[in-house]
């Protein structure tokens, strides 16, 4: 399926321009580091964060019957800068072997609960 891209925008290895998949978006609510239950996991570390997130997005495509690689873009919402080198190895584990979505990360105040670091959003295409 095709990836985009375009000459004179800047390369990166952990996220390509555009990612085409044909059928029809579906834009679920971000993820955060929450169980089950609701409970926080990994407060105050961001890599147990990063897994649980990860996890619940495996979760979420499961249950739409979907894989990794109908993701077509994701936004990333973290409290500190300073911990964006945390999610790039597990980002990079979550998507090994396949074409990379389109990536956005944001700073952002704060997130629905005070304890948590990061939130996913992510853009899936379902097959027609």
């Amino acid at each position: 399926m095709p990836i985009v891209n375009p000459q004179g925008l800047k390369a990166r290895s952990y996220y390509n321009h555009v990612k085409i998949r044909p059928g029809t978006p579906v834009f679920p609510t971000g993820q955060v580091a929450w169980d089950e239950e609701g409970n926080v996991v990994g407060i105050g570390d961001m890599k147990k964060q990063v897994e649980q997130v990860y996890a619940n997005i495996d979760r979420l495509l499961a249950g739409l019957g979907v894989d990794r690689d109908s993701i077509v873009r994701t936004t990333t919402y973290v409290t500190s800068l300073a911990l964006v080198p945390e999610i790039h190895p597990i980002r990079e584990r979550f998507f090994a072997g396949l074409e990379l979505p389109a990536s956005t990360l944001f700073q952002v105040a704060g997130l629905a609960e005070p304890e948590l670091m990061l939130e996913i959003d992510v853009i899936i295409m379902m097959p027609l």
